[in-house]
């Protein structure tokens, strides 16, 4: 069993709590309120400027030249074309750009990118990989397993749904499960456990945003 699959193996019952959380089952079936579905607009927005930042500090942080280059170009994807995205997506669900900017972190969200940023400025480059992994992974599992049950009646969730469960979108998600993989290679038991340590509070922050959404605060 690889490196990532360890750590997923071990958060298994974080993971299991997301994937049967409200907010995830809302939108595989196309019931969950739409105003908590903006709110979860307005803070991944938040989210993803610190999750930009994130990815600068693995690209400094990367030993490996092919690295660095892919996370220099997904922290530009996310910075430029993500969030250009979003805005879009915002306005569709009649969320403003000027909304969007100026929407306060909530504690879940600051308590999320506070610690990513930390550990990417205290960790090592395995602890930083295998904490930005959850979020990647994670979108793509879910993503996947919502559309296998078939799209919900409402076009929103369904198109929510398709961009995560998209080929591209997949590979994605591969290649960070091999980066994590690459970066544990040679890792001695202490620093195996960084990650472990790592890539479960990640998972924890991810299932206390989704959660955070439900209750819109």
């Amino acid at each position: 069993m690889s490196v990532a699959h360890e750590l997923r193996r071990a958060a298994a019952g974080v993971w299991a709590a997301q994937h049967a959380h409200p907010f995830v089952r809302g939108i595989g079936d196309g019931t969950l309120d739409e105003g908590r579905f903006r709110f979860y607009i307005r803070q991944d927005y938040v989210f993803l400027i610190d999750y930009g930042r994130l990815l600068s500090l693995g690209a400094a942080r990367a030993p490996e030249l092919a690295d660095m280059r892919r996370l220099a170009e997904l922290a530009h994807a996310v910075l430029e074309t993500e969030m250009t995205l979003h805005r879009g997506l915002a306005a569709r669900w009649g969320v403003k750009a000027a909304e969007l900017e100026a929407e306060p972190a909530a504690p879940a969200t600051a308590a999320y990118t506070d610690f990513l940023l930390r550990t990417a400025a205290l960790g090592d480059f395995a602890e930083l990989v295998a904490a930005l992994l959850p979020c990647m992974w994670g979108y793509a599992e879910i993503g996947e397993r919502l559309a296998a049950a078939g799209p919900p009646e409402h076009a929103g969730y369904a198109a929510w749904i398709a961009t995560y469960a998209d080929p591209e979108f997949q590979r994605l998600a591969r290649w960070a499960r091999e980066l994590c993989d690459r970066a544990a290679a040679g890792a001695g038991p202490a620093a195996t456990a960084r990650m472990h340590a790592a890539f479960r509070a990640s998972s924890e922050h991810e299932l206390a945003f989704w959660e955070s959404a439900w209750r819109a605060a």
